[in-house]
């Protein structure tokens, strides 16, 4: 059977902003701008063909197409989180990692990270960067830069000035237990090994 589905990112983006009857408010869940949840749910419309929201003075409003709409919708994502659940090992939370390209991912002892914290599912995406972050396809980011970025928090990990690995997460997020855990532990190895600190050499 194939299933007749506007597509998900826009549905995503309608669902949140029904919630909170807030582009703004959405785009802080999604890790997106609010402009990109507008140009969702507007491309979403476009696509059904009826209006979903009025769009008032610093105001969001249900339409009645969109009061029917959103309760299917919503719906169908618990559907989707409580299957994806059932295939987790059982108590592990997942976390996604995502790292720059030119990062050397023994620096980080990932193994020793795993085995230390069971309770934790770390999955790392190489090469990564503030897209996959803003997409949420990872949770965190090792990026490679200023560390200066709006509705997030940066923990720089090497000594200096200027251009340096950050440690990235979304404000939202950042004092997630699992995230915490990987953050404490990452200064930790640091301390341990601090040639850690110094960035890896490119060669070519």
């Amino acid at each position: 059977m194939t299933y007749a589905l506007p597509p998900l990112n826009a549905l995503r983006a309608f669902e949140a902003a029904a919630r909170h009857l807030s582009f703004k408010l959405a785009a802080h869940e999604l890790h997106v701008t609010p402009a990109a949840v507008g140009q969702q749910v507007k491309a979403l419309e476009a696509r059904l063909g009826v209006q979903l929201f009025e769009r008032l003075h610093k105001q969001l409003i249900l339409t009645a197409a969109g009061q029917a709409y959103l309760p299917g919708v919503s719906e169908g994502f618990r559907h989707i989180a409580d299957a994806t659940s059932q295939l987790k090992p059982a108590g592990a939370v997942p976390l996604q990692l995502g790292v720059h390209g030119s990062f050397d991912l023994r620096r980080l002892k990932l193994a020793e990270f795993r085995g230390a914290h069971l309770d934790i599912g770390l999955q790392v995406l190489q090469p990564a960067g503030l897209h996959e972050l803003a997409e949420g396809k990872v949770d965190l980011l090792i990026a490679r830069g200023l560390g200066h970025h709006p509705g997030h928090r940066c923990d720089r990990l090497n000594e200096g000035s200027g251009l340096g690995d950050w440690l990235i997460a979304p404000e939202g997020t950042a004092d997630c237990p699992e995230i915490v855990s990987f953050r404490e532990w990452l200064r930790a190895v640091l301390v341990e090994n601090p040639l850690a600190n110094r960035r890896p050499r490119l060669v070519g």
